[in-house]
């Protein structure tokens, strides 16, 4: 006799997600999701914020991007440093409204739960989101059905979970060149002539780059990644704008704000 599949299971934890559930009719079927008072406030203290392939060439623009590991070289926008503070949302929990918003944090409190070894999804919502309530005007279930708001928001994530696989795959790929190496962010203070080194990151290590034979990077062409791979060397030159961010955001000099700490 035929059974029904078991849903997916949530196992471990969700980055930012408080408490995240596998949305159904029996537990959420009388819930809705109105916007947060501070919509961003839930990722007010994180210094970085994972990226996929398709986002870096537009992230670039505005932060620096780097590479989560060398086993796993993911790409991600760096929000902060020296502290528990992202310096693209203020006081009010509002985004900066002149930046891209990494799609990790727009389809939240929405997210896919996928079987172990499997293509079936759920999707997920984090229940400790201040907006959930039974008197939202966005409901999550209409008549025992998922709402049209559910239905956009399993969209969205659908969408963003098969650009973050994709991201997975190519990245693997990527490790081979062995391009992505420790690199480190430097600042020279002002009346000085020595560079300090402020942050230490993962990055492509150029040299590396223009060493590759012309069958690699042409391998590289047709895995589309030399886009991102150019577009992460120039966003580099976001950390000076981050400096910048958090010397205005504290009200401290450029020492103060690269060494975190304020002279005695």
């Amino acid at each position: 006799m035929s059974q029904t599949p078991a849903a997916p299971q949530i196992n471990g934890k969700m980055y930012l997600f408080e408490r995240p559930e596998l949305l159904n009719k029996e537990q959420h079927g009388k819930l809705g999701l109105d916007n947060a008072a501070k919509p961003f406030s839930f990722c007010s203290k994180v210094r970085a914020i994972p990226l996929t392939i398709s986002e870096v060439v537009e992230a670039a623009k505005y932060y620096p991007v780097v590479f989560y590991s060398q086993d796993e070289p993911l790409p991600i926008a760096i929000l902060g440093f020296n502290s528990d503070l992202n310096l693209f949302v203020d006081e009010n929990g509002n985004w900066d409204e002149h930046t891209y918003i990494p799609g990790y944090l727009r389809r939240y409190p929405f997210a896919l739960a996928g079987e172990t070894g499997g293509d079936r999804y759920a999707l997920v919502f984090d229940a400790a989101y201040e907006g959930v309530s039974p008197n939202a005007e966005r409901k999550l279930f209409d008549n025992g059905e998922l709402s049209e708001f559910s239905k956009r928001a399993m969209e969205f994530t659908s969408t963003y979970e098969a650009d973050r696989r994709l991201t997975e795959r190519i990245m693997k790929e990527l490790k081979k060149f062995s391009i992505i190496q420790p690199q480190t962010a430097q600042y020279t203070p002002a009346g000085e002539t020595a560079p300090r080194t402020f942050a230490q990151y993962l990055g492509v290590d150029e040299q590396r780059l223009n060493q590759l034979t012309d069958e690699q990077f042409l391998e590289l062409r047709k895995m589309n990644v030399l886009a991102p791979i150019y577009a992460h060397l120039v966003s580099l030159s976001n950390w000076r704008s981050l400096i910048g961010r958090r010397m205005k955001r504290l009200n401290i000099s450029e020492s103060e704000a690269v060494t975190g700490q304020r002279p005695s």
